[in-house]
C-alpha cells in the first residue's frame, strides 16, 4: 500500500503547517461542502443510484483546491508558488462564469431536473457559493500572510501602498498619475441625472464614496481602474527594479483631483462576474458567425453572477452596489486585500531564474534532426516513411515535429492540398502564417476552425476571417456539435499518386500551450489513418454523416460505442479467467454511462486505474461497487492534458490517444478523434508512461471513496518519482539511445 501524505509521519516539506491551518478553518479541507457529503450507498443500490456519484462543480473546485495546494508547497521555488496561486484564482474566475452563471440561469427557468448525485440546481448553488467563499479567502491568506511577505525578503520583489512610500517617491507617482492616467480616466457619477453605468466583466472598479461639504449630502461615483500601463506600477527612485504599487493604489492616492471639491469618505474596489453560460439554438441560425457574433454581444451584457468588494467597504455602499446590479448579499464576496489575484501571474513571469523552475528546452525527436543538429532542416516526410512517430510535449519540440509538418507541407510544391482542425491557437501562430503561405502558394488549403471554442469565439473568428480573405477554404464548425478533434492531414504527390501524411494528437495547435501542457501526437503515413482522415474532413466539411473509419474512432458516430466494446472485453476476459485490465489517462470524467460500466467492471475483478487530473463524478474503493477502481490527480509543473487509454485485451494491449474525455460532452455533443498506436515500440512507450503515472508519488493525490484527495509521498526506502520529472529524463536518455545507434522511435 502506498502511505498518503495525509497519513504519514514522514510527510517532509510538502503539507506546510501554516498551509494545512487555513484550509482546516474551512470546509474547503473537505472534498465536499458539509451540505452534500456523499451519502453512504444503500445495500442492494442500482448503479444509477446518487449516492455513487460526487457532484461535478463540487470535484472541480475541490481539484482547484488541489493546485493552490502547489502554492503553499515550500519545495516549489518562489515564484512558482506565485503562479499557482494565480492560476487558481484565474480557474476560479472562470468557474464563476461558465459554472455559477449556468447553474443560475436553470434556478431561473425553473429546471428542477436533478444531476447525476440527486441535486437539483437550487440545491447545488448554496453548496457552490459555500465551497468558493472557501476557496477564495484561501487564496487571499496566502497571498497576503505568506507569498508576499516571501517575495519581499528572499526575490526583492516589493508591493507596497501609497503611504509606505516616502515624499519623493509620491512626487514621481503623482507626476505619472498625471501625465499617464488622469488623462484616460472616466469618472461616472451615480444620482438621478446619470443612471448607473455599466460595468464590464472582471474588470477592476474603484467605488467612489463621497460628501458635498457644504450641503452634507452623499455621493457615489465608479472609476474604472485602465491596466494600459499593467496592474503593478514601478516605484520610481527606489533603487530596486521590482519594488511596486497597485496602479489602483495609485487612483485611489489622488481620487480628489478626479472629484474637486468634494470630501472624499473612501475608496473601494470593487469587481464584478458575468455569466458566460450563455446558449442559442444553433439549428435555428442562418448564420453561424453572425449567431455567435451575437452571442459574445450578449455575454458582454449579460446578468452579473458575482459582486467582490474590499472589506472595508461600508454596507451601504455595499447595499446601493447590490441593488445596482440586482443581486443579493449571497452573491457579495468580500475580499481582504487586493482584488483579481490572477494578475500575480505577471509577478511570477519576471526574469529571476533562481526563484523558477529550472528552465526546460523540449528536446527535438533525433528522428528528426538531421545528422543530430536540431536546427537543421529535415525532410519529414522521408522521416514518417520510414515509421510512425510518437511525440509527447513539453517534453518534445513541438516547433521541429507537428508545426514542421506544416510548414514543410506549405513550402513543398508536391504537396497538393493540406486539412487542418483549429479549436485554439496562438495570438501570433505559426501554424496560421504556414496555412496562409501554402494558400498563397497555390495549394488547396481547407481549415475547420471551431468559432464555439468558449472564450476564444472572438480569436477565431478573426482567424478565420483572415484565413478566408487568403484563399482558405474555412467551416466554421457543425451546427449543434463542437468540433474538438485534434488532425492534420496533408496529401503529398509521389510517383504520380497521392499519399496521405497526418498528425493525430491529444492537444491544440497552440504554440504557447505546447511549452506548458502535457499532450501526445502520432505523426504517421499510414494510408488508413490517412484515408479516414480523408472521410473525417469531408463529413466536417460537406453532408457525411455516415462515414466509414478503418482505425480511426471518431465521437459522436462511434466512439461510445467502442469505449463499451472494450470496457466489456475486459469484463468477458475477466470472467473467463483472465486478469482483465484498464487503464486511462483523461483531464475528466462525468459521464454516468461509462462510470455505470466500469463499476460493472470492477465487480467483475477487472482493475481499473484512472488518472483523472480534473473533476471526477466517479466513487472509488467502494465495497461491491468500485473496490478494484483507483483514481489519483497528478498537478505539477506542466498542465496534464494528454489522453490514453489502455485495454488489457489479454496480454496484448489496446493503447489509444486522442482529443476526448470520458464525459458526455466530448462523446455525444463534440466531433472527437482518437487513433490507436500499433506500433510495438510507440505502443510499450505509452504503456511506460502510463506505470510512471501510476507510480508516482510526488505529484500525485489519491482519490478516497469518501472523496477526499490524499497526497502521497514516499513510503521508508521508497525512491521518489515525481511523472514530470521521469519523463524530462526519459526524453534525454531516449535521444542520447538514438544518437548511439539505437534503433527506438
Amino acid at each position: 500500500m502506498r502511505k498518503s501524505r495525509n497519513d504519514s509521519a514522514t510527510t517532509r516539506r510538502r503539507l506546510v503547517p501554516h498551509a494545512r491551518q487555513y484550509i482546516n478553518l474551512h470546509p474547503m479541507d473537505l472534498r465536499l461542502s458539509q451540505a452534500v457529503q456523499p451519502a453512504p450507498v444503500p445495500p442492494g443500490a442500482e448503479l444509477d443510484h446518487p449516492s455513487l456519484y460526487f457532484n461535478r462543480e463540487l470535484s472541480w473546485l475541490d481539484f482547484n483546491r488541489r493546485v493552490l495546494q502547489q502554492a503553499f508547497d515550500e519545495g516549489h521555488p518562489l515564484l512558482e508558488r506565485v503562479r499557482f496561486l494565480g492560476i487558481s484564482a484565474s480557474n476560479l474566475d472562470e468557474f464563476v462564469q461558465k459554472r455559477v452563471g449556468g447553474l443560475r440561469r436553470l434556478e431561473a427557468a425553473g429546471v428542477r431536473q436533478r444531476s447525476p448525485d440527486g441535486l437539483r440546481p437550487s440545491e447545488q448553488l448554496p453548496a457552490v457559493r459555500e465551497a468558493i467563499r472557501a476557496l477564495s479567502t484561501a487564496i487571499q491568506r496566502e497571498w497576503a500572510d505568506e507569498l508576499r511577505p516571501l517575495l519581499a525578503s528572499r526575490a526583492g520583489i516589493r508591493i507596497s501602498r501609497m503611504s509606505a512610500l516616502d515624499e519623493a517617491q509620491r512626487m514621481e507617482l503623482e507626476a505619472f498619475f498625471r501625465e499617464h492616467l488622469y488623462p484616460i480616466l472616466t469618472p461616472l457619477a451615480v444620482d438621478p441625472g446619470h443612471p448607473f453605468p455599466f460595468i464590464s466583466n472582471l474588470s477592476l472598479s474603484l467605488a467612489i464614496d463621497m460628501r458635498e461639504p457644504v450641503a452634507g449630502t452623499l455621493h457615489f461615483a465608479r472609476v474604472k481602474v485602465p491596466m494600459r500601463h499593467g496592474r503593478w506600477i514601478t516605484v520610481p527612485g527606489s533603487g530596486e527594479p521590482y519594488h511596486f504599487v497597485p496602479v489602483e493604489e495609485v487612483i485611489a492616492h489622488y481620487a480628489g483631483e478626479l472629484f474637486r471639491g468634494m470630501e472624499i469618505l473612501g475608496v473601494f474596489p470593487f469587481r464584478v462576474t458575468r455569466n458566460a453560460d450563455v446558449s442559442r439554438e444553433e439549428e435555428e441560425a442562418e448564420d453561424l458567425i453572425e449567431m455567435i457574433s451575437e452571442e459574445l454581444r450578449e455575454r458582454r451584457l449579460a446578468p452579473v453572477v458575482r459582486l467582490e468588494v474590499e472589506g472595508t467597504m461600508p454596507r451601504r455602499v455595499q447595499e446601493l452596489l447590490l441593488r445596482e446590479l440586482e443581486l443579493g448579499r449571497e452573491d457579495l464576496l468580500e475580499v481582504s486585500g487586493e482584488l483579481a489575484l490572477e494578475h500575480v501571474l505577471d509577478l511570477a513571469n519576471l526574469d529571476i531564474p533562481t526563484h523558477q523552475f529550472e528552465r526546460w528546452d523540449p528536446v527535438v525527436p533525433p528522428q528528426i534532426a538531421a545528422g543530430g543538429d536540431a536546427d537543421a532542416e529535415t525532410d519529414i516526410f522521408s522521416v514518417l516513411r520510414q515509421g510512425d512517430l510518437l511525440v509527447h510535449h513539453p517534453y518534445e519540440s513541438f516547433s521541429a515535429t507537428v508545426q514542421r509538418l506544416v510548414e514543410a507541407a506549405a513550402e513543398d510544391p508536391s504537396v497538393l492540398a493540406i486539412k487542418q482542425t483549429l479549436y485554439r491557437t496562438s495570438d501570433d501562430s505559426p501554424i496560421v502564417r504556414a496555412l496562409l503561405r501554402a494558400a498563397e502558394l497555390g495549394k488547396q488549403v481547407a481549415v475547420l476552425v471551431e468559432v464555439k471554442a468558449r472564450f476564444d469565439e472572438q480569436n477565431n473568428i478573426e482567424w478565420a476571417r483572415i484565413l478566408e480573405n487568403a484563399g482558405v477554404h474555412v467551416t466554421y464548425g457543425l451546427v449543434g456539435l463542437k468540433t474538438h478533434a485534434k488532425a492534420v492531414l496533408v496529401i503529398r504527390e509521389e510517383g504520380g499518386h497521392p499519399r496521405a501524411y497526418a498528425h493525430v494528437g491529444t492537444g491544440n495547435y497552440h504554440v504557447g500551450n505546447a511549452r506548458v501542457y502535457t499532450d501526445l501526437g502520432l505523426l504517421t503515413s499510414d494510408p488508413e489513418i490517412g484515408g479516414d482522415l480523408v472521410n473525417l474532413f469531408h463529413f466536417l466539411t460537406g453532408y457525411a454523416p455516415a462515414q466509414p473509419y478503418r482505425k480511426l474512432i471518431v465521437a459522436p458516430a462511434s466512439m461510445r460505442a467502442a469505449f463499451r466494446r472494450s470496457i466489456a472485453r475486459e469484463i468477458e476476459l475477466q470472467e473467463g479467467g483472465t486478469p482483465g485490465r484498464i487503464v486511462a489517462k483523461m483531464n475528466a470524467l462525468d459521464d454516468p454511462e461509462i462510470i455505470r460500466q466500469l463499476y460493472r467492471a470492477s465487480c467483475a475483478g477487472v482493475r481499473i486505474e484512472l488518472v483523472v487530473r480534473g473533476h471526477c463524478s466517479l466513487r472509488p474503493g467502494l465495497p461491491g461497487y468500485s473496490e478494484n477502481i483507483r483514481v489519483v490527480s497528478l498537478i505539477g509543473r506542466f498542465l496534464e492534458h494528454d489522453r490514453i487509454f489502455l485495454f488489457g485485451n489479454g496480454g496484448d494491449p489496446a493503447v489509444f490517444i486522442g482529443s476526448a474525455d470520458w464525459r458526455g460532452r466530448n462523446l455525444d455533443a463534440r466531433v472527437e478523434a482518437i487513433v490507436p498506436i500499433t506500433e510495438p515500440r510507440l505502443r510499450d512507450r505509452l504503456v511506460q508512461l502510463l506505470e510512471y503515472a501510476l507510480a508516482d508519488n510526488d505529484l500525485a493525490w489519491e482519490m478516497g471513496a469518501d472523496g477526499d484527495y490524499r497526497r502521497l509521498a514516499p513510503q521508508t526506502g521508497e525512491e521518489r518519482l515525481n511523472l514530470h520529472e521521469k519523463l524530462m529524463e526519459e526524453t534525454l536518455r531516449r535521444r542520447e539511445l538514438v544518437a548511439q545507434g539505437a534503433t527506438s522511435r
